[in-house]
């Protein structure tokens, strides 16, 4: 396992981050896998080296911040997993139960915490983002929490670039503690930040760590059906123009030729393009913590990045509204 910098602070984090969305309870998702279930992958994860574990209070209703912490609590020492969470989503009836303001981000890491079973929460991020977010007041409460030894480190996933910006800034400004991180949808088939949230995140020195490196499995195999890509009511919508197949049967290709997984090619391509980025694997198998694993060392040759570079065509808008 290799081990990379979060952006330009001093935390430290695996290449590879076990993503627990499909750790919980399969009453909230048919493919998501109970805690005994995921033992076996949480202990392979650990095995190899994987010390960033990502997860969000709002997978299964919060029963996958309790498994998560009851399995890393069975397996490792506190000080050697770096565990991450999201706040944002609904968790409640109330206007007041959901999105960045005090209250609510508040009220969110103290139940994330109990849930997780832990004093200190490593990384606590934005999850799905709303624009009327009076974006001041979210960063001085996530400074707050640090100051006051709720959370490390405060970090976002998806958002319009410009309010990302303004929210990094804005900290800055204020001499706060500003995101070291961002959490962004990333793939062979999904490359619109390349336009412009990875070259802000680069130049500022913000971590990042890719969501659907694998495209929900869209990049697994063409023809490859799984309960998850059955159910998925964000693949149908995110992928499967003809443009995203033909970089499907790229990836196909190229991994026929080499010998190894489908999924391998693709999350080694994102590997390669953010040499610095953890990607964030969904693994609901030991065979799928194997396969992120082996990538780390499959090296794509410039003819091959430039033949997967090439099967795609940009959306004609950025980001998912």
């Amino acid at each position: 396992m290799d081990y990379v910098g979060l952006g330009s602070s001093g935390l430290r984090v695996s290449r590879i981050a076990f993503g627990a969305m499909g750790v919980g309870d399969p009453r909230w998702r048919s493919w998501v896998l109970t805690e005994d279930q995921a033992r076996p992958l949480v202990r392979r994860a650990l095995e190899s080296g994987i010390t960033l574990f990502d997860t969000c209070d709002y997978y299964s209703g919060g029963r996958s911040e309790e498994v998560l912490g009851k399995l890393l609590k069975e397996m490792a020492t506190r000080e050697e997993v770096v565990v991450a969470t999201k706040l944002g989503n609904p968790m409640g009836k109330g206007p007041n139960a959901r999105g960045y303001s005090r209250k609510h981000i508040v009220e969110a890491v103290e139940a994330s915490l109990k849930r997780l079973g832990v004093e200190t929460i490593d990384l606590v991020q934005t999850h799905i983002w709303d624009q009327s977010t009076e974006i001041d007041e979210m960063t001085a409460a996530f400074d707050d929490l640090i100051r006051g030894g709720k959370i490390l480190y405060a970090g976002a996933t998806d958002m319009p670039c410009w309010q990302f910006a303004k929210a990094v800034y804005s900290a800055r400004f204020r001499g706060q503690h500003s995101f070291v991180s961002m959490q962004n949808h990333y793939n062979l088939v999904w490359r619109e930040d390349e336009r412009e949230m990875i070259p802000f995140c680069q130049a500022e020195r913000i971590g990042l760590l890719p969501y659907s490196p694998l495209a929900r499995g869209f990049l697994c195999g063409i023809g490859r059906q799984t309960e998850r890509s059955r159910t998925d009511e964000y693949a149908g919508k995110w992928y499967g123009r003809p443009e995203d197949k033909r970089a499907a049967e790229t990836v196909e290709s190229i991994a026929g030729a080499r010998g190894v997984q489908p999924a391998q090619v693709a999350l080694a391509w994102v590997l390669q393009k953010l040499p610095g980025a953890a990607p964030v694997i969904g693994a609901t198998r030991v065979e799928h913590v194997d396969a992120a694993i082996a990538a780390l060392s499959l090296r794509l040759d410039p003819p091959e990045i430039a033949r997967l570079d090439g099967a795609y065509a940009p959306r004609p808008k950025a980001g998912h509204s």
